[in-house]
């Protein structure tokens, strides 16, 4: 679902305007930003992007004189999309252990034969 509609769908459960959760909804879908599809909710739709929003936004926004907790907004739009409330481990899980992702490799050769092209790397000492 779109941002702004998760935004009305908050102004119709704690009232106010969808422009006074629209921040929380848009910092929950700005992982669009580096990953086009559904892939980006392994960024921020969990139990760890909740509470970031709550570090973001603070406990609470005041809306209509009343003080609405981020975290319940933050799980709300999660629950709309996912219809449940995942954690990190749950994204994890699925992902496989790529050979990069052990940090890099050592090498015994020399930094300045490393940045050598492959005809250049014949001739170096």
């Amino acid at each position: 679902m779109n941002s702004y509609f998760h935004a009305k769908a908050s102004a119709r459960r704690w009232g106010g305007r969808p422009a006074d959760y629209l921040p929380v909804h848009e910092f929950l879908d700005s992982s669009k930003q580096v990953v086009g599809d559904v892939r980006h909710r392994a960024m921020y739709h969990h139990t760890l992007g909740v509470w970031l929003c709550q570090k973001v936004f603070g406990v609470t926004i005041t809306v209509c004189g009343k003080e609405i907790p981020v975290r319940e907004i933050a799980e709300r739009h999660i629950i709309e999309d996912l219809g449940w409330l995942p954690s990190p481990t749950d994204y994890f899980d699925g992902m496989p252990i790529k050979p990069w992702m052990s940090g890099p490799k050592t090498s015994d050769r020399p930094l300045s034969v490393l940045n050598l092209t492959p005809s250049q790397e014949r001739t170096a000492p």
